[in-house]
């Protein structure tokens, strides 16, 4: 009862100045490319992003105030339509400078276990932070229509998360759910056939990996290259659109 009162009643964030923030969009191409209203509405969820998360920069890296609030609203483009729900259930945010490694290790069939070292550019603990690389959310600002957004990539793990299964579908109203499940599960099988039968793939060939890959590569294209998106998946980007709101550069 407690926590539901403490997620009910919350003190509302202090807001970003103005002026920090028209650097922060001018900086940001996905956020300068919005309408008045939803501008609004990412400043607001930056606001409360910068609020309740910790962002932990690791090793040498300092971040002022203004790449921490691009970080923020980066993070927040996702959640334009969704809302405040989609912060829930995590607290920090993990910056490396760069590319960073993590250790794998699993055990396969035959019982045998397996290590071995990912180099990552970003990642989303199921229980726990996300993690970015900041020098690639700079490239990303960089080429912002190059089919590339891994702060998005990494929300949309989060969002898929929120209902206690990462399986590329985010918590939905049931009609929505199923029509969701349905058509996503065709484009992925289709997308899978593609890969494994060696033909050209209009979006990264890592959406292969999982339905979950799928559905987050899916989101980066939805923020920064949706032209190729309707023209490849016309029905992944239609579900997209209506979790999202229609896409800063359409």
């Amino acid at each position: 009862m407690l926590d539901l009162l403490r997620r009910w009643w919350r003190p509302p964030p202090t807001p970003i100045p103005l002026p920090l923030w028209r650097d922060i969009r001018a900086a940001l191409p996905w956020a300068a490319a919005l309408d008045p209203a939803r501008d609004a509405r990412l400043q607001s969820l930056a606001a409360r992003f910068l609020h309740d998360k910790a962002i932990t920069p690791v090793g040498d890296l300092a971040l002022d105030p203004l790449q921490r609030g691009m970080l923020a609203a980066a993070c927040c483009l996702p959640l334009l339509e969704f809302g405040e729900e989609g912060l829930h259930g995590w607290s920090q945010l993990i910056v490396y400078p760069d590319a960073f490694r993590v250790q794998r290790s699993h055990v396969d069939a035959a019982g045998v276990l397996h290590e071995g070292h990912d180099e990552l550019i970003g990642e989303a603990w199921e229980a726990g932070p996300v993690v970015l690389s900041w020098a690639d959310v700079q490239a990303d600002c960089d080429e912002p229509r190059a089919g590339f957004c891994v702060a998005a990539h990494e929300i949309a793990h989060k969002l898929d998360s929120l209902d206690g299964v990462l399986d590329g579908t985010p918590p939905l109203p049931r009609p929505w759910q199923r029509t969701w499940a349905r058509d996503f599960q065709r484009a992925f099988d289709g997308f899978v056939a593609q890969v494994e039968a060696g033909t050209p793939t209009a979006i990264d060939s890592y959406a292969a990996e999982a339905p979950e890959e799928f559905f987050a590569v899916a989101t980066e294209y939805h923020f920064s290259d949706p032209a190729t998106l309707r023209a490849a998946l016309p029905d992944v980007a239609a579900h997209l659109e209506r979790l999202y709101g229609p896409p800063p550069f359409a």
